[in-house]
């Protein structure tokens, strides 16, 4: 259980934003837009994410940078999430696209 406690602390939330209105942020299990769907989350929820990022990019390392800059930088990328998409204390990693998240 420590293990779990130590790797939480280094959680970046970041939240869904700008996914058209009647719409919900998918999370895929591989970063790819026809990979499975494991849950999908509507604007203003928040994320917990692991800060790895495709092409490299690590939300912890680009934290101090000012939010615009932090959003462009994952836009066309896609971002590790941790989460439980039953609802059961099953938690998984997923992936959402960077467009529509951002620093919170």
């Amino acid at each position: 259980m420590a293990a779990v406690e130590a790797q939480a602390a280094t959680f970046a939330a970041w939240q869904v934003e700008d996914v058209p209105f009647g719409d919900t942020l998918n999370v895929r299990k591989y970063p790819s837009s026809v990979s499975q769907k494991q849950s999908a989350y509507p604007n203003g929820t928040v994320l917990q994410m692991t800060g790895k990022c495709t092409g490299g990019v690590n939300l912890l390392d680009i934290a101090g940078m000012p939010e615009w800059k932090q959003k462009q930088t994952v836009r066309y990328r896609w971002c590790q999430i941790w989460h439980d998409p039953a609802q059961n204390g099953g938690f998984v990693t997923g992936w959402v696209y960077g467009r529509y998240i951002a620093p919170q």
